[in-house]
């Protein structure tokens, strides 16, 4: 009887680290599609390694069995500051680092049995990485906010460059200037339509005053 028992609990526990893995990997293609720095193997070890610990916490840790599952926590919080780094004009990877820690969250709940919990987190994440970057475009569309570094000779320039901003109703905020060797380079924060940068952008292509700009 007690054989048949142990049976039944190892069964269940393959079955809990099975789900893990299918979650992971539902997760981690949605990364790997979008091609991000973590991708479907890390997803899918995330949650089954959140998964297992969580299940050697409870065997283990009869009296305290919270004393493995906690530290998932902290060592979690290492593995997304390692996909962070700063870009140009932004900080990146913030969305999948807080991705792995939502992930390894559904991992540590198949591991303490609450799967239609896991079942339930991993349809939100899922949710709030695809569908929600349609509304992430739209606002975008109404509110882009870019940094152009724009190049020019002359410093009464700099003032011509502010009359094509409103002539395109942007609304724009100088950060910073810089000159080097008879040229004036000039960086403002721009916002605006989307429509109204690319806009922009062509008639600083078409403008012989613009020696060159980035953004």
């Amino acid at each position: 009887m007690e054989f048949l028992q142990d049976h039944y609990v190892v069964k269940n526990e393959l079955l809990l680290i099975f789900i893990s893995v299918m979650l992971g990997l539902m997760i981690g293609a949605e990364r790997e599609y979008r091609n991000k720095s973590a991708g479907l193997r890390t997803f899918i070890l995330v949650c089954f390694g959140a998964c297992l610990f969580t299940i050697l916490s409870i065997k283990i840790g009869v009296a305290n069995p919270d004393r493995l599952a906690a530290n998932i926590i902290t060592g979690i919080g290492f593995l997304g500051a390692g996909v962070i780094f700063k870009g140009e004009n932004k900080i990146e990877g913030i969305t999948t680092a807080t991705t792995i820690w939502a992930t390894a969250s559904i991992g540590m709940a198949v591991g303490s049995g609450y799967v239609y919990f896991s079942l339930l987190g991993t349809a939100l994440v899922l949710i709030v990485l695809s569908a929600l970057t349609y509304l992430q475009s739209f606002i975008d569309n109404y509110n882009k906010i870019r940094e152009y570094k724009i190049g020019f000779s002359r410093s009464e320039d700099a003032r011509h460059c502010e009359e094509l901003f409103k002539e395109h109703h942007l609304k724009y905020l100088l950060i910073k200037q810089q000159y080097t060797q008879g040229n004036i380079t000039v960086t403002w924060r721009i916002t605006g339509k989307n429509t109204q940068h690319e806009k922009l952008m062509k008639d600083l292509i078409d403008d012989p005053r613009i020696i060159a700009y980035q953004f």
